[in-house]
């Protein structure tokens, strides 16, 4: 498996974890401005990837996240991107509402994008790895062994193991399936931050990230939502080329449908999330 491995060494201090920026400028920026007000420098916030994506900024998003010099890794959309591929690479079911929607976000980001900006999304690496708090870490996308794998709380642990496996890690931190979550077993940690640029189906414009500690020596996490200019988002999206239903949930906080969701998921769909 031929594949980009960025090995950051020791990472100390708080370090901001986040994914899905989905084109969406206005929640990029706040997020920023946490980092800021919390003093975690740049190069102590981490992408799970998918900088671009649903939403009406991709070009503005992408130099936005150059010019604050945040870590990321390849997402699905990134790869798509930089191959100029025809599709996002999702893995959605042919025909779904999701394939449906995506052949009309994916080419207008392609067509948005500048050179400049597939550049330097294509110079992104596949995984990340570093040392916190004695703990090995790894970033993945979807998971380790396939970037479009969707990985979600309720799937089975045999999944994840195979992964902290295959990196030697003690600690997986994974994007791709838009829900935040943790799950601890094993003495291994599997943590998902949730993604900024789409609500996670919890009936909520707020979006998640989670922030790593290692005040105590030991490596400790919390899950946090974020506010931000949702209102302009979603106006920005009624641009008569993108999907609707997207432009809605950034308001709604609910999803159009639950096509990529396992059973448990999906009937948690607008009962809030407790972490």
């Amino acid at each position: 498996m031929n594949k980009k491995i960025t090995d950051l060494g020791l990472i100390k201090g708080k370090t901001l974890l986040f994914g899905g920026v989905y084109s969406n400028l206005q929640a990029l920026e706040a997020l920023k401005a946490i980092a800021e007000k919390e003093n975690i420098p740049a190069e102590n916030c981490i992408c799970t990837g998918d900088i671009v994506g649903y939403c009406a900024q991709p070009e503005e998003t992408v130099q936005l996240f150059k010019i604050w010099k945040a870590k990321s890794i390849l997402g699905n959309v990134e790869i798509q991107l930089a191959e100029s591929a025809e599709d996002c690479g999702c893995d959605f079911t042919e025909g779904s509402r999701c394939d449906g929607f995506s052949k009309l976000w994916y080419p207008f980001a392609q067509s948005k994008l500048s050179k400049n900006s597939i550049e330097y999304l294509a110079t992104l690496p596949d995984h990340i790895s570093f040392t916190y708090a004695n703990k090995k870490v790894t970033v993945v996308h979807g998971d380790y062994f396939n970037v479009s794998e969707f990985v979600f709380k309720s799937t089975d642990w045999e999944l994840k193991s195979k992964n902290f496996e295959t990196t030697e890690s003690d600690v997986i931190i994974a994007g791709h399936c838009g829900l935040p979550f943790n799950q601890e077993k094993e003495n291994k940690l599997w943590l998902n931050p949730g993604v900024i640029g789409m609500p996670a189906n919890d009936g909520s414009p707020q979006v998640w990230y989670a922030i790593l500690d290692d005040t105590s020596g030991s490596l400790e996490f919390s899950h946090y939502n974020l506010d931000y200019n949702h209102k302009l988002t979603n106006k920005l999206m009624q641009n008569g080329l993108l999907p609707e239903e997207y432009a809605r949930t950034i308001i709604t906080g609910i999803w159009d449908n639950t096509e990529i969701l396992p059973a448990i998921e999906s009937g948690l769909q607008g009962f809030g999330i407790t972490l």
